[in-house]
């Protein structure tokens, strides 16, 4: 069947009217499957809890990716098994999915033509977030570890809360798998002795518009749709991932796109410029030519000779400029092969300045105790004084009296 003409919205409604015209016969017993059902792309999050007894007791591919988010893609470094590597350029598109063939849920991320990853995520499985916009998890079955950088920890606590949930869908769709294997072993070893005692007894009977017929149509037109179902997953399947496909193409001819219209807005910025440089290269290119004309006309000397002692006089110059880079290089050397001598006596400085430093101390701390000497010698001149002041007085009043004594006792020997 081609289905290369055929819409996604076309292959939507034709499932969903497959589902609702196909003969069900819906009854209450132990095989009575709980199954859900996407309306439409723009009703993912509302959805329809249907009992439909299928024979086959399978669940309906989700033609749409569960929860899909945008983040930079890493693996561990398998040799050191502690460095990230960038599995992808920029951001990709990080999808769950339900894998209905194998009863599995899927993370996949396609990059280009090649998925980046494809991880069965099984009840054992941890995300673990180690900082505000990066989580990690390890895949046994691929052998390695997948680390997510988000934009923002918003992305990050939504990724970590949908893994949470699709680990716990894919533990009970586990368990049910293996209640489902034992139910369906074990009826199949109570019931083959039954059925072959049934053969061996009785032949078979043809009812017309009996239970064996309705019985016969019923299975006729589940096998017919259990084949259009395969055949609706298959286009389903294929379809998603083309589209993965086209969006990764998209996100490249988009970065692509900025590129070459960067590139275009520098090549007109520089426009301008190469014009001016072109204007004055076709200037010199005159001013040259003019030159050469004259030169040719007035010159006494023919161009050559004329060049000749340009170029002999240029060659000269270079010369001597060559000789005295020369003589500088030499300076150079001589004075590099001073260095050490310069250095020792640098040494040598250092050493004599730091032994005057100690001597400076040294004198100035003699010079404060001279100081304080000569403040305390100063404290005992002045008291000395002011006692020889205090005697001189003494004396003055001693010898005043005596004058008066001497002067009475003269009086007395007068008289």
């Amino acid at each position: 069947m081609d289905w290369s003409g055929v819409g996604y919205c076309d292959v939507l409604s034709a499932v969903w009217t497959l589902i609702l015209t196909a003969p069900i016969h819906c009854r209450a017993s132990t095989d009575e499957t709980l199954m859900q059902c996407y309306i439409s792309p723009n009703l993912m999050k509302k959805q329809t809890h249907l009992h439909l007894g299928w024979p086959e007791s399978e669940d309906i591919f989700r033609e749409q990716p569960i929860f899909s988010t945008r983040a930079h893609v890493f693996q561990i470094d398998p040799a050191t098994k502690r460095n990230w590597i960038p599995a992808s350029k920029h951001a990709v598109t990080v999808s769950f999915f339900y894998d209905a063939n194998r009863h599995a849920y899927r993370i996949i991320s396609v990059g280009g033509t090649k998925a980046i990853i494809n991880s069965t995520i099984s009840h054992n499985m941890t995300f673990t977030k180690t900082s505000q916009k990066f989580g990690q998890w390890a895949d046994s079955r691929a052998n390695t570890v997948y680390g997510l950088g988000f934009a923002t920890e918003q992305q990050l606590h939504q990724f970590a809360e949908r893994f949470k949930e699709v680990r716990e869908a894919a533990r009970l769709a586990r368990e049910k798998s293996q209640d489902k294997i034992e139910l369906n072993t074990a009826a199949l070893s109570i019931a083959a002795p039954q059925d072959l005692c049934d053969e061996l007894q009785s032949p078979p009977v043809m009812c017309v518009n009996g239970p064996e017929d309705k019985l016969f149509r019923s299975q006729s037109a589940d096998i017919t749709l259990s084949s259009e179902k395969e055949r609706i997953k298959k286009m389903l399947s294929e379809g998603s991932i083309c589209e993965m496909n086209l969006e990764s193409e998209l996100f490249t001819l988009q970065d692509s796109n900025a590129k070459l219209v960067a590139a275009l807005h520098e090549a007109n910025a520089n426009v301008e410029q190469w014009k001016k440089q072109l204007a004055a290269y076709q200037d010199e290119t005159e001013r040259l030519r003019d030159q050469v004309a004259d030169l040719e006309v007035h010159g006494s000397q023919g161009p050559s000779d004329m060049l000749k002692d340009e170029l002999t006089q240029s060659l000269e110059e270079l010369e001597n400029l060559l000789k005295a880079k020369d003589e500088e290089i030499r300076i150079l050397q001589s004075k590099k092969s001073n260095f050490h001598e310069l250095e020792q006596e640098r040494e040598e400085a250092i050493h004599r300045l730091q032994e005057l430093e100690m001597r400076n101390v040294d004198l100035e701390r003699r010079v404060q105790n001279a100081e304080q000497n000569l403040a305390s010698a100063l404290e005992d001149r002045e008291r000395a004084e002011n006692e020889v002041q205090r005697v001189v007085q003494i004396l003055d009043v001693k010898i005043f009296d005596l004058n008066d004594l001497r002067q009475s006792l003269v009086k007395l020997i007068s008289k």
